[in-house]
């Protein structure tokens, strides 16, 4: 039997009873710290509720999980993690090779920060998008910055994970994230984030000293934000409830408001930029083709282009609407180079 066991956000004092009860009988139980640390007065009061044996579980050990589940085929063995078990998908697949071994397996779930957290921010659950991991050895951050940014056009808000190595006992610090984030800004350019964004770090989430601050970016570089771990939110569209809540259960440094105003679809940012600039050629090109009425339908053609692509934009229909000024482009493109201009950049 192999049992997969939530210890919760709390501490040894979040397990559930039926949590402890199979901890208590199991003949081996392997805690594992990889995706969130467990302190040492909790460890001992988890050491001295098992009967069995109890194995500390390094990050390799249970991602390798040979040893796990040949100790399952014989044995109770229980796998205690922080949080709820299936928050990370390396205990999901090591289940599933447990099944696939004809291993018994069973779950006993608890509080996961990542659902616990948005709560505690007052935030609504429902209108999360895509998580993101922020590493500290990461070459670009442009992965987590896109995520932002779809979820952004989509008025949804971004939980950033910051990295944790149980080995270094190290903890990415939220400011480090942040600044990663607004050099990927600067060469991107998609109007993501900036030193007025508007963002949550939440902190030791569940615990006694947990702490809840949010504001401005430039408004939150001194801020001391605690013990780790930490998290970081970048909200979307805020609900008016949404805003009465975060000032409500945490420390705003500023008024809440909305990060996803400024952030424009890409399709709308190059339709701002190319239509003028098409229209614009169009009308410098149009007096060498006065009276020459071979061109009159390709000159139509190209505005009727333009119209289109305008429209078609306003209606939502992105990809046709980059289709028809490009078609436009093309036109007004080949009717300069047939007078000798150079075409429009």
């Amino acid at each position: 039997m192999l049992s997969f066991v939530g210890l919760g956000i709390s501490g040894f004092e979040s397990i559930s009873i039926e949590g402890l009860d199979v901890i208590s009988k199991a003949d081996v139980v392997y805690v594992e710290q990889f995706t969130s640390p467990i302190g040492k007065s909790d460890l001992d009061k988890i050491q001295n509720a098992i009967k069995g044996e109890f194995r500390p579980a390094k990050r390799w050990l249970v991602e390798d999980g040979n040893e796990i589940l040949e100790m399952a085929k014989e044995k109770d063995v229980v796998l205690l993690s922080y949080g709820d078990p299936y928050i990370a998908t390396t205990h999901i697949e090591l289940r599933t090779r447990a099944i696939g071994n004809k291993t018994q397996t069973r779950s006993i779930h608890a509080s996961s920060s990542l659902t616990s957290m948005i709560g505690e921010c007052g935030l609504h659950f429902y209108k999360v998008g895509r998580i993101a991991t922020i590493m500290s050895e990461m070459k670009s951050l442009t992965t987590p910055y896109y995520v932002i940014y779809k979820n952004l056009i989509e008025g949804n808000h971004t939980v950033l994970l910051l990295e944790y190595n149980q080995d270094k006992d190290f903890f990415l610090d939220p400011k480090d994230a942040v600044k990663g984030l607004l050099e990927t800004e600067q060469g991107q350019r998609r109007k993501v984030l900036a030193e007025s964004s508007y963002l949550i770090v939440a902190s030791r989430i569940g615990f006694k000293d947990q702490k809840i601050i949010s504001g401005k970016i430039s408004s939150l570089t001194n801020i001391d934000f605690g013990k780790p771990p930490h998290t970081v939110i970048i909200p979307g569209r805020l609900h008016f409830t949404e805003s009465d809540a975060l000032k409500l259960f945490g420390k705003c440094i500023d008024e809440p408001f909305d990060n996803s105003e400024k952030t424009q679809k890409i399709s709308n940012q190059m339709m701002k930029k190319y239509v003028p600039m098409v229209r614009e050629a169009l009308e410098e090109v149009k007096p060498y083709y006065k009276n020459q009425k071979d061109f009159e339908v390709i000159l139509e053609n190209a505005e009727l282009y333009i119209k289109d692509a305008e429209k078609f934009l306003e209606d939502g229909q992105d990809e046709v609407a980059i289709l028809s000024i490009g078609y436009a482009d093309g036109l007004v493109d080949a009717l300069r180079l047939a007078k000798g201009l150079e075409p429009k950049m």
